[in-house]
């Protein structure tokens, strides 16, 4: 899936760390068809990991995000693309919340 590919890439050319995708299956999920969680050492890689994915999304597919959350604060950025949501964390805020464990049956794929 295109949408998926150019979100992990934005995401590897900002430096995004610790970058993973949940496959959820559809039986199981009416959420989205995946989830792609990755983190920063800051609020403004969040920031620029962020506009990255928004820029390069719109650029080479011709999409917008449905839905932001958590520019302004940059500890956790929501990015909706209705069938891929993007998670950007600030590495403190992603072991607090926990997203992986919270969907452990979707299939993870570690992305390097």
């Amino acid at each position: 899936m295109q949408l998926l590919k150019t979100a992990i890439e934005s995401i590897k050319d900002k430096k995004g760390s610790n970058i993973v995708s949940l496959e959820f299956i559809p039986e199981q999920s009416s959420v989205c068809d995946y989830f792609v969680i990755c983190e920063a050492e800051s609020d403004r890689q969040v920031k620029a990991i962020a506009k990255a994915i928004q820029e390069n999304i719109r650029e080479e597919l011709d999409l917008k995000p449905t839905h932001i959350e958590g520019m302004n604060e940059a500890n956790w950025i929501l990015l909706d693309y209705f069938d891929i949501i993007v998670h950007v964390f600030q590495r403190e805020s992603r072991e607090f919340y926990g997203l992986e464990k919270l969907w452990a049956d979707a299939k993870i794929t570690h992305h390097e």
